[in-house]
């Protein structure tokens, strides 16, 4: 199985506090990897460690066999990187139709977006900023369906969701990695409709990846 993108001793502070003590971890190139653990275990440093919105105190970043510790976030997202934290994932000040051109680049067309959350097409003149946490949530998502990323990385998708759009947004991250694409999801718990679509599970626990393996190991 080839790795996409990988951490290598990776150690993350946030002043004096590390959440992220020495890790190793690796991400299936074309597959679908979630990350799990309760709030403060380390889940959403790996993320950010791996997006570039955080620096590592120590360890590397590695991505297609290269060392981009020092390349900075924006320049991560051109290579193909798109991350959508668990929060201030949208532009409040643009309407979701702005928003959704900005996550297109070179393509404005949202119907993908539309098409997977239809809640949006009669937001589409609304200020970001405007919406509900649910409605903020799915045009973060949506990111994902019209931009060009290789490589997917979602905090808590279903945050702020009801049962039902949490269920279907698991499904269009699965669908995603399906169709190729490298998708890393972080959640408190295994989402039953993640499942059967991971090809590796990693448990985390105070900043120490303390389970890796398939999801029936789990």
């Amino acid at each position: 199985m080839s790795v996409e993108i990988a951490l290598r001793a990776a150690r993350v502070r946030y002043g004096p506090l590390e959440a992220l003590h020495g890790i190793d971890l690796a991400i299936p190139a074309g597959r679908l990897t979630v990350l799990v653990g309760r709030n403060g275990s380390g889940r959403s440093s790996v993320l950010r460690a791996l997006a570039g919105t955080v620096p590592l105190a120590a360890g590397r970043v590695v991505w297609r066999s290269e060392d981009v510790t020092r390349l900075s976030a924006h320049r991560r997202a051109r290579r193909g990187l798109v991350f959508v934290p668990d929060q201030r994932a949208v532009f409040g000040s643009l309407t979701v139709a702005e928003n959704l051109a900005v996550a297109g680049a070179d393509s404005t067309e949202p119907a993908p977006a539309l098409a997977a959350f239809p809640a949006l097409r009669e937001l589409l003149s609304h200020h970001a900023g405007t919406l509900s946490g649910g409605e903020q949530r799915m045009l973060a998502l949506s990111r994902l369906l019209i931009g060009p990323a290789r490589l997917v990385l979602v905090d808590e998708p279903g945050q702020g969701l009801s049962a039902a759009a949490a269920a279907r947004t698991h499904q269009m991250l699965a669908s995603l990695a399906s169709a190729g694409r490298t998708v890393v999801v972080a959640e408190q718990r295994l989402p039953e409709g993640l499942r059967s679509a991971a090809a590796v599970v990693y448990e985390l626990r105070r900043g120490a990846v303390v389970f890796a393996g398939e999801p029936g190991e789990h």
